[in-house]
């Protein structure tokens, strides 16, 4: 979970039953400290209280950062670094729905599949990519698996727990009316799944770009991370800090993104 994800005082509310809910609310004090912080920064660089050439002040850094969008280099590596996300993202999207709904509905092959994913699940990433580049090489491949590999689970959890979790009722009702099992899937399934599903799709948003950015750093010839790793080896640090807050940026627009695709999508999930 994220900053972004947590709500504010003002966009609580409470219906009459006494059910939370969230409203939308303010977001300025959320800003104002952004703020504050930033000129902080700005103050302890600028009157000396903390002497370091890495710790520039936040102008220096943001005129970096118009000078890296005016270049368009910091634009080639945040679309490569994309691009790999995306796809990774996709993939695990895919594996881990139809995963986790399937293992929830089979018991024989959760029996056989659920101990490998068990085990395979609390590895650390980094410690998978050295290993992994001794098959797939450290080209696009590596990367794109790393990041489907981690944004996989999260998935696949919410999925499988979405659908063991329906209320029998459902499944029995429509056993009654003798729905198929496509007409189950389509009609009770997924409608009843579908905030959880939504719950991993949205902590995966953020991992992916994450893992993308850890396996550039590690293995990488492009994107952010290896940017980010040049500009150290570079002593250039507002240029690093401007880097780090365009992916600062990216990861709050694709969080807005899929807030505002899920209330589209999946409207009931905030109604009571």
């Amino acid at each position: 979970m994220t900053a972004a994800d947590i709500p504010d005082d003002a966009s609580i509310g409470r219906t009459r039953t006494g059910t939370v809910r969230l409203r939308p609310g303010s977001r300025a004090p959320g800003v104002l400290l952004i703020v504050a912080l930033l000129l902080l920064w700005e103050l302890s660089s600028r009157a000396g209280w903390i002497v370091s050439a890495y710790w520039p002040p936040v102008s220096h850094i943001l005129a970096a950062a118009v000078a890296q969008l005016a270049g368009g280099e910091i634009l080639v590596s945040l679309a490569a670094t994309l691009r790999r996300a995306a796809i990774g993202y996709v993939a695990a999207s895919v594996a881990g729905i139809a995963l986790g709904i399937v293992l929830a509905r089979n018991r024989a092959l959760r029996c056989g599949l659920l101990p490998l994913i068990e085990i395979v699940r609390p590895m650390p990433t980094p410690a998978i990519i050295p290993p992994l580049i001794l098959f797939l090489g450290v080209d696009d491949a590596l990367k794109i698996f790393i990041v489907a590999l981690a944004s996989f689970f999260p998935i696949f959890t919410t999925t499988f727990v979405g659908v063991a979790s329906i209320d029998d009722t459902l499944i029995q009702t429509a056993r009654t009316f003798r729905i198929s099992s496509t007409r189950m899937l389509y009609g009770v399934v997924l409608p009843a799944t579908l905030p959880a599903i939504a719950a991993g799709l949205r902590t995966a948003t953020s991992l992916c770009l994450v893992v993308a950015v850890l396996s550039e750093m590690i293995a990488g010839s492009s994107g952010v991370g290896y940017y980010l790793v040049e500009m150290q080896y570079a002593m250039r640090p507002d240029l690093m800090y401007a880097a780090v807050f365009y992916l600062a940026l990216t990861g709050y627009a694709l969080n807005r993104g899929f807030l505002a695709l899920e209330a589209r999508l999946i409207p009931w999930m905030g109604k009571t």
